[in-house]
């Protein structure tokens, strides 16, 4: 039974370690030898702890009522996590503000859905690559039934997802009991192994569709465009597709076009909302403007708290606080795209 994944992330892990710059330089100069660039590395620590001091001006955060925002397919943002339907949403999910780009998908789709008229019952929801996250248990408690999906164990164990513990590899690994009772959850998510290259024909007719960096670890660019595009035979028509991905936003030439994880561009939005645009569908406005507050202008580097040692998660905190990072040599925020099934 999977507890409050929250209840150790809150502001405290947050706050980074109040150890000097040396210490933390010798933990990670331990862990990672010369690898950590001290200049590098010290920018790192200071921009956890600029977010460490915005948490503290807002000590108190007061969810606010749902309401529509007008959502788009964007970025995420600082303005975002500061807004007002992003309480609403911490506060569904019983989670403190932490200005993290995960944190930001959870409320992106939320808000997303909210919108869509998809958080009530007789509603039925799909999510693909669904791994731990808290999203199923907390659809649940608001009516619809859903369909959670992730790889099949083979795919799991040769991607590399099973030493992450990323992925669902039963149903009740997505039940969390602070959000959800086990028997609404019990009557309301059902699980199914799905390979998202490969959807299966019997996946139909639902309202609403959804996943969180997920795609960008399908093999390609191409492939995880194809993905967004499959997904939508998945829904009735006017039901509403919610995905998150990787944005490489600061260079418009190159990227990583294979791999693992793949990081698409604004050209590949573009592309992508042409053709679903094309099939009869309808893409919320693109929107590529990546935020002008403190937090935007903080691009976070390796070492990531999945890299730590035990030692160093203790000293430094679980979660490290960026909504940019360098993955490879691309700087990345997450990026959200909503469609609405023609």
């Amino acid at each position: 039974m999977v507890r409050n994944p929250f209840k150790s992330v809150g502001r405290a892990s947050v706050e980074v370690a109040m150890a000097s710059f040396d210490t933390v330089q010798r933990a990670v100069a331990a862990t990672f030898g010369q690898r950590v660039d001290p200049v590098a590395l010290n920018l790192k620590f200071q921009g956890y702890d600029l977010a460490r001091k915005l948490l503290a001006e807002r000590s108190e955060v007061t969810p606010a009522p749902a309401r529509v925002m007008g959502l788009g397919s964007k970025p995420s943002t600082q303005a975002d996590l500061d807004s007002d339907w992003a309480t609403t949403w911490l506060g569904g999910l019983k989670c403190p503000l932490i200005y993290h780009r995960k944190i930001w998908e959870y409320l992106y789709l939320l808000q997303a859905l909210y919108e869509a008229g998809m958080l009530q019952a007789g509603r039925r929801g799909l999510g693909f690559g669904c791994g731990r996250e808290p999203i199923a248990s907390f659809l649940a408690s608001q009516g619809p039934s859903l369909t959670v999906t992730d790889l099949p164990s083979e795919d799991r164990a040769r991607g590399g997802w099973e030493r992450t513990h990323q992925h669902v590899s039963e149903r009740d690994q997505a039940f969390y009991e602070h959000l959800v009772s086990y028997d609404l959850f019990d009557a309301r998510v059902e699980h199914r192994a799905v390979d998202m290259n490969a959807i299966p024909s019997d996946l139909r007719d639902y309202d609403f569709c959804w996943s969180l960096c997920a795609f960008e670890h399908l093999g390609s660019i191409q492939q995880g465009l194809r993905f967004v595009e499959n997904a939508m035979a998945t829904l009735k028509p006017g039901g509403v597709a919610v995905h998150t991905t990787e944005f490489n936003y600061l260079d418009d030439d190159s990227t990583i076009e294979h791999g693992e994880t793949v990081l698409f561009q604004k050209r590949h939005f573009e592309t992508l909302a042409e053709r679903l645009t094309k099939a009869g569908h309808t893409v919320a406005p693109l929107d590529f403007f990546v935020g002008d507050k403190p937090l935007d202008r903080f691009i976070d580097m390796p070492p990531y708290p999945n890299d730590y040692s035990d030692a160093m998660r203790r000293q430094w905190g679980e979660e490290s606080s960026h909504l940019k990072l360098m993955v490879g040599d691309y700087a990345c925020t997450c990026f959200g795209v909503i469609v609405r099934c023609g």
